[in-house]
């Protein structure tokens, strides 16, 4: 017997695609259609066949890959045995969230939608495309893939609107109750002692302790950080007089030492404004010393992701927002401003929230939300008749994310250690509002004398770490370079015990005299038998983008070199590229098309074909970032 629930299957990497499933859920509740919420993660493939109607939203990160949430359910789907009929039977609809500055754009949503139609299950329509770089975001895909999906479902299956396909429920009578509960305690009689507490155990505790109860659906054992690091080298790479403010961080360890590798990436968990927090408790009238715990409240219809093991240690409420609610960096959700209507009590405010939460309104409240990047705080100062229980606050407020960075640093060759290079983010809204990020502005400002303790999490990024006989072609522009500083400085210390191979290194930055980061460490790689020198079949070429009429980039300076670059790939080397998501990864791949057709005599298409079995060989890395 089939499901007369709507499944919904929901991929996501920082929050979007869950954001769009649950909106597809409640828009299904409103057409008295009940509806199930899933992550791929914790749903098993195998159940697909057996199941009515799917609707699948999904990400796509990094070049073109499937979210972590997904991988197993993708390598599930992609079994040969599962046949053309596996499906049959089965409805589905996909929409995809991804940005078109991107080169594989949309690219997990694309396969998927093939993938579930090559095993037999038929589309109810055509899959929709959410487009970041659309000036109102993925909602302006969104909303009419929506109507049609309710009409494409009445005319498959009417009995999922047991009230006929026109009937909706008013909002108001939805909005319900939020998904998680507060439960307020009194501790007088706590232990006091631990509240005072520096120790790092009890850090590391508090703060899986918060982010375990928080709505960020942290998988568990994710909430609590892997080690605390203390900062010892604060120094600008930048000259000061430069738009653009890049650090060169160093790291101790104050607790347990990571062993980690070249390639692989740190994430911070960033301290807010100690004012900022102040002033959303005031406006939201809480009580910042009330000890609280915080659970998942179950609801009828929606099946939430239920891997919250949230603990029954109360912790203080000003913790809890401090560590696991961005109150003055994210903006909120739509649907923030939805439940925000249903409290406001002067008339004007619930007409404009009201507005700006229906489909009418949705360019508008992108204009004043996102691209002006406005913050929870900001939002509710905005609005000052509306007063929103702290329970709606915990599922709505944006949840506090840990930034990813690359290391540039290598344990072999600075022991107890980690390095990063860190682009200070700041910038001008339309309305000519300075923003900054929340994460590297936190970090510029830290003090090596403080010792500030920082919470960080090691994982495996993109870029594995190459053995050294190995040949490499880097290309790293900007910041980009921070993953081949661990390389390079890896190599040099191995070449001084073992032959090495060779390594070149292609860089790029606007001026010579601004912001050419790490310059010095670079000549003295390409000098004396470095890591970088021609006498050990290496190089390093610097592009200048700014410096002279014509702009300069990576990619210019490697079609000077085309020659050493097929020299060098004739030999096995493999290739890595990281920097920024924009233009450069598809730039640099059409210079290497370019390069190889040009060195091999081999037409464009081939080169393509090679670069693509390069990449299936494990020899092609990207590392990109927006």
């Amino acid at each position: 017997m089939k499901s007369k629930k709507l499944l919904i299957l929901y991929a996501t990497q920082t929050g979007n695609a869950l954001d769009v499933a649950e909106r597809i859920a409640r828009e299904a509740e409103r057409r008295a259609c009940s509806a199930v919420i899933r992550s791929t993660h914790e749903y098993d493939a195998s159940s697909l066949p057996a199941e009515d109607t799917v609707i699948f939203v999904v990400s796509t990160t990094g070049q073109g890959d499937t979210p972590d949430s997904m991988k197993v359910f993708w390598r599930f789907l992609l079994q040969r045995n599962l046949g053309s009929h596996w499906l049959e039977g089965v409805h589905y609809a996909v929409f995809g969230l991804g940005d078109s500055g991107y080169q594989k754009y949309n690219f997990v949503a694309k396969k998927l939608d093939k993938r579930l139609s090559d095993l037999g299950a038929k589309a109810v329509i055509e899959r929709g495309l959410g487009d970041d770089q659309h000036p109102s975001g993925y909602e302006a895909a969104l909303d009419p893939w929506m109507s049609s999906l309710w009409s494409g479902l009445n005319a498959i299956k009417p009995d999922f609107f047991p009230e006929g396909p026109d009937f909706l429920v008013p909002i108001e009578e939805l909005i319900g109750q939020p998904k998680f509960q507060v439960t307020y305690h009194n501790v007088d009689s706590m232990d006091s002692q631990l509240s005072t507490a520096t120790d790092f155990k009890y850090l590391q505790m508090q703060i899986g302790k918060a982010r375990s109860m928080s709505s960020g659906k942290v998988p568990h054992e994710k909430s609590k950080p892997d080690t605390f690091l203390k900062m010892v080298k604060n120094c600008p790479l930048t000259r000061a007089s430069h738009e653009k403010d890049v650090r060169h961080f160093e790291f101790e360890f104050v607790s347990q030492v990571i062993q980690y590798e070249v390639g692989d990436v740190l994430e911070v968990l960033p301290s807010q404004n100690p004012a900022a927090v102040d002033s959303f408790i005031q406006r939201c009238n809480l009580d910042p010393e009330s000890f609280i715990t915080v659970h998942p409240r179950e609801m009828e219809n929606h099946c939430l992701d239920n891997n919250l093991t949230t603990s029954n240690v109360p912790i203080k409420l000003r913790t809890f927002v401090e560590l696991t609610m961005d109150v003055a960096s994210a903006s909120p959700r739509r649907y923030f401003f939805e439940v925000m209507s249903f409290f406001a009590t002067a008339e004007h405010e619930k007409e404009r929230l009201q507005y700006f939460a229906s489909p009418e309104g949705r360019d508008d409240l992108y204009q004043y939300n996102q691209k002006e990047r406005r913050t929870v705080l900001e939002v509710l100062e905005d609005f000052p008749s509306v007063q929103m229980p702290f329970e709606w606050l915990v599922q709505l407020v944006p949840p506090l994310k840990n930034r990813a960075f690359s290391i540039s640093s290598s344990l072999l060759a600075h022991p107890d250690q980690v390095h990063l290079t860190v682009d200070v983010v700041s910038w001008t809204t339309p309305f000519k509002r300075k923003r900054r990020g929340l994460c590297s502005t936190w970090l510029a400002s830290l003090d090596p004398e403080q010792r500030i303790y920082v919470p960080v999490w090691f994982h495996k990024g993109l870029l594995p770490p190459p053995p050294p006989s190995l040949p490499l072609i880097l290309i790293g522009p900007g910041t980009g370079c921070a993953p081949f500083r661990g390389f390079v400085a890896e190599r040099a210390v191995q070449s001084q015990s073992s032959t090495i191979a060779p390594t070149l290194l292609f860089f790029g930055c606007r001026n010579k005299h601004n912001d050419f980061l790490y310059r010095d460490l670079w000549l003295s790689h390409s000098q004396n038998d470095g890591v970088l020198s021609e006498a050990k079949g290496g190089g390093f070429y610097a592009a200048f983008s700014r410096d002279q009429p014509q702009k300069v980039y990576v990619q210019h300076k490697m079609q000077e070199q085309s020659q050493r670059i097929w020299n060098l790939l004739s030999e096995g080397a493999a290739i890595y590229v990281a920097g920024s998501s924009t233009k450069m990864p598809s730039d640099v791949m059409e210079a290497l098309e370019e390069i190889i057709s040009k060195e091999s005599g081999a037409p464009r298409e081939s080169a393509a074909r090679w670069l693509r079995s390069l990449e299936k060989a494990g020899k092609y890395h990207v590392e990109a970032w927006s």
